[in-house]
């Protein structure tokens, strides 16, 4: 096996959640493949792994890396918000593959939001579905994924504010899909006392998935109910240009040390009200399906 420490810049692991949509599995795989044709004009290698539900594994990736010579890798977490997966669990995967493959070494990058890059591509989003000239009275729902871990869902806050800035909007409202409040329905019934002549539904999502058809099908059924208030649901921020380059600009980061985590409200560090036993916990991989490791047991936290 050749050794391409000396000879070559560390390669990229991309890493994701997993689905049980194919079609949200197979845009991760385009994604990736889509990042790679950029590193590879750079001689850099790339590849993707996801850390449950669908193949193929991180594993497996990065057995292949290490096959092909690789010992230096930069792991970036295909992540819009920095919850469990991003804190806990993906960390957790990747020193369990350092103990598999001795001698390698693996930095890890950010989750990739908020972006200003991201928040164009959701204006984009946004444009194609709403005239600019109707901004004024419309109101915006922004909805992510949501977690059990409060500053995860203060970053969907976050990205709402920032959305509204500048751009006209009668107002952006942050929602969620699961595990937080307030919910879709909520959200939007609070735009329409609010005052909205239009409502827009902003899915902070990546990719196609279970929970984005739940966040159309919880428009679509508010909006069945509330005919007065014209309702729109845009698309997600998927497999572009854009998002690449905020990946090749976390796997740089990773490079340079130069890593800025979100560490004054995390639960794992910060004894936040509700939350003070996570201080300290440790951190497991999850056991993907396809990974010899063990069955696979999910963290109430990462979700």
């Amino acid at each position: 096996m050749t050794d391409l420490t000396l000879t070559t810049p560390p390669a990229l692991l991309i890493v994701g959640h997993g689905t049980k949509d194919e079609a949200g599995a197979d845009e991760f795989r385009r994604f990736v493949a889509r990042v790679g044709a950029r590193l590879a004009r750079q001689g850099i290698a790339a590849g993707g792994g996801f850390i449950e539900l669908s193949p193929p594994p991180l594993a497996d990736t990065m057995a292949e890396l290490v096959a092909a010579g690789h010992r230096r890798i930069a792991a970036v977490p295909l992540m819009l918000v920095a919850a469990g997966h991003a804190k806990g669990d993906i960390p957790a995967a990747l020193a369990r593959e350092k103990e598999r493959h001795p001698g390698i070494s693996v930095s890890y990058g950010r989750p990739l939001g908020p972006h200003p890059t991201l928040l164009g591509v959701l204006t984009e989003r946004l444009d194609a579905v709403l005239d600019v000239a109707d901004r004024p009275n419309a109101m915006v729902v922004l909805v992510g994924r949501g977690s059990t871990d409060p500053d995860a869902n203060a970053e969907i806050a976050k990205v709402a504010r920032l959305l509204y800035e500048g751009r006209n909007l009668a107002g952006v409202e942050p929602a969620f899909v699961s595990l937080a409040e307030p919910g879709v329905p909520a959200a939007m019934e609070r735009c329409r006392r609010l005052g909205a002549e239009r409502i827009v539904v902003l899915p902070y999502f990546l990719f196609a998935g279970v929970l984005p058809d739940r966040i159309v099908a919880q428009s679509t059924e508010w909006a069945a109910a509330h005919p007065d208030v014209p309702v729109a649901v845009a698309g997600l921020i998927g497999d572009c240009d854009e998002l690449a380059a905020i990946v090749l600009e976390r796997y740089a980061e990773a490079l340079g040390a130069e890593i800025r985590m979100n560490c004054d409200t995390c639960i794992y560090r910060v004894a936040l009200p509700g939350f003070e036993d996570r201080v300290g916990a440790v951190q497991k991989p999850h056991d993907h399906p396809d990974d010899p490791a063990g069955h696979h047991h999910h963290h109430a936290h990462a979700h």
